[in-house]
């Protein structure tokens, strides 16, 4: 889908009433002539308020069919198929315009996401912590991606994930456990532990922390 909408954006169409730039917008759910869809999820969509087939569709409208309403000039991507499509207000489709930003830092993400997969099996012996935190702190990565990432951490025994993996908000409550199982084998593979009260790490034997200055149980 990102591909396509990349390739989507490129392109420039225009609106045969006002000669204005369509803009590419995410398709409604229901085709509103024949009630099924439109065969893809994207529309581009002439905006322009000024249009003539937008200003004047309110009276055809009303006129015509006695209820408030114009059109929008509309195509569909890959296809000869346009349409005057009829609308209920001004604010129509305006909410469902591409967040081309939005949809380029996700392509960015995606991107990073599998080439951290694909480094999954060399980061151990290679000693790279980034690959496995890539994944584990991606919630879009599959369960079975992330069950295979925590099981490096403690072969790594790297104390950089700790902090990360702390404040990185788990929903999946069994994979929150692993995690901090991991990070538990993690500390004592660095004879280390976490203060109680300020969390930060200290000697696994200590009884002050050097942090906070309090006193720790024995």
């Amino acid at each position: 889908m990102l591909l396509a909408v990349l390739k989507y954006i490129e392109e420039k169409h225009y609106c045969p009433h006002c000669s204005g730039d369509l803009k590419l917008c995410h398709a409604p759910p229901v085709h509103v002539g024949d009630g099924l869809g439109w065969g893809s999820e994207f529309l581009f969509v002439c905006l322009n308020d000024e249009c003539p087939l937008f200003t004047k569709g309110w009276e055809y409208i009303e006129n015509q069919y006695g209820h408030v309403g114009s059109y929008r000039y509309m195509e569909i991507p890959d296809s000869k198929e346009s349409y005057n499509m009829m609308v209920v207000g001004k604010d129509a489709f305006t909410g469902s315009l591409v967040d081309v930003e939005a949809l380029k830092r996700q392509s960015v993400r995606y991107q990073r996401l599998q080439e951290a997969l694909a480094a999954l099996e060399h980061c151990v012996e290679r000693q790279e912590l980034e690959p496995v935190l890539t994944v584990l702190l991606d919630d879009s990565a599959s369960i079975d991606s992330r069950q295979r990432a925590v099981k490096m951490l403690e072969p790594l025994n790297d104390i950089a994930c700790i902090e990360p993996l702390r404040n990185h908000v788990f929903t999946i409550p069994h994979l929150k456990e692993e995690v901090s199982r991991a990070i538990g084998k993690v500390l004592a593979g660095n004879f280390l532990k976490e203060c109680p009260y300020c969390f930060e790490l200290i000697k696994a034997r200590a009884t002050v922390c050097k942090h906070c200055q309090r006193e720790l149980a024995v």
